[in-house]
């Protein structure tokens, strides 16, 4: 699956700096959507959004970091870089302790923001891979039954089958068959990958009791 089409969110309550900004997004073979307040962002983005944020720090009403503050208590990761005067240091320096990618001193250089955009970009498709990845493994553990999830947690332990099976109370033959379902339905090859998998889903192997 390949990654969603990112778009470059310009949210700046300069008229002309948006424009400027959206212009130049374009001419890098980005989308750009404009936002004049970062609650009008709130009130209109989609909620599905994939790309990066670009976002003056100081606005009237709600501020850049606030619009930070706010995406981060919803979930939402796009990934931002902020815009700033050269009054506001203090702010920048909170911004990039709480993820900023970025933080640009106005009047912008075109080339250090492309660049910052595409690092940016880079930084949410790693997310998506990642969140991507988690689901799949979930949806494959979902699939395995409270025998076959036993199993697992055993096979993963590095147990052999006829331990497994002693532990489960049960004969080794059937632990081969709960094995080989298991290694289908998590759709790998080998142990590496099934011990991998199992650390993505959050699954841990079982210990013997002393």
């Amino acid at each position: 699956m390949n990654p969603p089409t990112p778009v470059v969110f310009v949210v700046d309550d300069e008229p002309a700096i948006r424009k400027a900004v959206a212009r130049l997004m374009r001419s890098a073979g980005y989308t750009a959507m404009t936002f004049a307040s970062p609650q009008a962002f709130l009130d209109d983005y989609p909620q599905d959004a994939h790309g990066c944020i670009i976002l003056d720090i100081a606005m009237p009403g709600l501020n850049g970091l606030e619009l930070q503050q706010a995406l981060a208590e919803s979930g939402q990761a796009l990934p931002i870089i902020f815009l700033t005067g050269r009054g506001n240091i203090p702010m920048a320096v909170r911004a990039m302790k709480q993820g900023a990618v970025e933080v640009l001193t106005k009047p912008i250089d075109a080339d250090e923001l492309i660049g910052a955009v595409r690092s940016a970009i880079d930084r949410d498709v790693a997310s998506w891979k990642l969140r991507t990845a988690f689901a799949e493994t979930q949806r494959r553990v979902a699939t395995l039954t409270a025998r076959e999830r036993e199993v697992l947690e055993h096979v993963i332990s590095g147990k052999l089958n006829k331990q497994t099976a002693a532990e489960l109370g049960t004969v080794e033959k059937t632990i081969k068959v709960h094995r080989a379902r298991v290694m289908q339905k998590m759709n790998v090859q080998s142990l590496a990958e099934l011990v991998r998998l199992a650390e993505t889903a959050g699954i841990s192997p079982v210990t013997s009791a002393v």
